[in-house]
């Protein structure tokens, strides 16, 4: 892992630990067990730093879900283990919903932000349309609400992660509403 790594993946987990206010060039330096003031000779300024650290969690996340998508095996079974996967690495997630919160107020990350999304929207559409949907962007758009909702509840919320079993289950259910 190279350096840039290592401070964006440290971050992951300050902000996942901490929140954003825990977020500080100092506190990624110590954490990362690295020189005082190289957080900031990579990344100068805290935007530049949750832009680094945005680009990494979307590389990771992309990494995961790419490695459970495979279009020759049941979809539902690949939604499955990609929310499975996601809900046992609470860390990124929860790191990620602290920066789409800051997204809301700083339009440069909020541009990156939605980039990311769009790279989970388009699998998610093509999966509709390979279960029959009529209209597969707007249940790819659904399918990804319904797991976003699933996986803050688990996280955020009621705080019980599903299993394997019943998330492919509700999704069966999800799906099988939108396609009939």
């Amino acid at each position: 892992m190279n350096r840039s790594e290592l401070i964006a993946e440290t971050a992951i987990v300050l902000l996942a630990e901490r929140g954003m206010r825990g977020l500080t060039h100092r506190a990624v330096d110590e954490a990362a067990g690295l020189p005082p003031g190289s957080t900031s000779n990579l990344a100068r300024t805290r935007a530049a730093l949750l832009e680094l650290t945005l680009n990494r969690l979307t590389a990771l996340e992309r990494r995961t879900f790419e490695a459970v998508i495979d279009p020759r095996d049941d979809p539902i079974d690949q939604l499955a283990a990609a929310l499975h996967e996601q809900l046992h690495d609470s860390r990124r997630t929860l790191a990620r919903y602290e920066l789409a919160l800051e997204a809301t107020r700083r339009p440069e990350l909020r541009a990156i932000y939605d980039e990311m999304g769009n790279q989970f929207r388009a699998p998610a559409t093509a999966i509709a349309a390979a279960l029959g949907s009529t209209d597969p962007e707007r249940h790819g758009r659904q399918l990804i609400a319904y797991a976003e909702g699933l996986v803050f509840d688990a996280l955020a919320g009621a705080g019980r992660i599903p299993g394997y079993d019943d998330l492919r289950k509700g999704l069966e259910e999800v799906l099988r509403g939108m396609t009939g």
